[in-house]
Parts: structure tokens; sequence; C-alpha cells
């Protein structure tokens, strides 16, 4: 059974910092790709990074510069260093692994970033 299990969310102020963390169970983590996405009051879910086995990564446009993925093959971990983090980072982080036929998400780690 695949699990996803998020932590390191919290309640920053504006342009602090957070390091989320996804630890996969059930699967050859090495064999899929990873993904965070969000979802903020009032916004669709959208997708926040992407990490490929191949090493490729792919950010939405308001977070690159400020936000890295990356992994750790041998911990079954991805993460997410989100620095000068903004209000309109506030929302709920999930982690994703699409397994074919299915996409499995986590539980969800809140982020919210206010003064």
């Amino acid at each position: 059974q695949v699990q996803l299990v998020e932590s390191g969310g919290g309640r920053v102020q504006p342009g602090g910092s957070l390091r989320l963390s996804c630890a996969a169970s059930g699967i050859i983590f090495s064999a899929y790709a990873m993904g965070w996405y969000r979802q903020a009051p009032g916004k669709q879910r959208e997708l926040v990074a992407r990490f490929t086995t191949g090493g490729n990564t792919n950010y939405a446009d308001s977070v690159k510069g400020r936000f890295t993925i990356s992994r750790d093959n041998a911990k079954n971990t991805v993460y997410l260093q989100m620095d000068s983090l903004k209000p309109e980072d506030t929302a709920v982080y999930y982690c994703t692994v699409p397994v074919v036929p299915r996409t499995y998400w986590g539980q969800g780690t809140q982020v919210t970033v206010s003064s």
C-alpha cells in the first residue's frame, strides 16, 4: 500500500522559510516522479514543483527562484525548501506520486504565512 506522509508545515512571517518533507512507503521510490501541489483559499489546486526520476525539475511561475524541490532516494523522501515566503503562499501542501493508473496523495500539511 502506497503511503505519503508530509511534515514541516507551520506558520511563519513573510520572508521566512520552511522545509516540507514527504516520506513515501509502499513503492520503489526511485522509480517514480514526485510532485508538490498546493491549494490556497479561493484558488484551484496547482502544481508547485515536480522532480522526475531523471533529475529534471519544474516549478510554478509563482514560486520560481524561491522554492526548491529535491529528493533523497536512499531515504524515500522528497523535500520542498520554501524561502522568501509570501502571504499568497498560504495553502495546504500535498505530496503526490503518479503510479499508473492513479496518483497517490498525502494527507497535506498546512503552511500559513502571515505577520
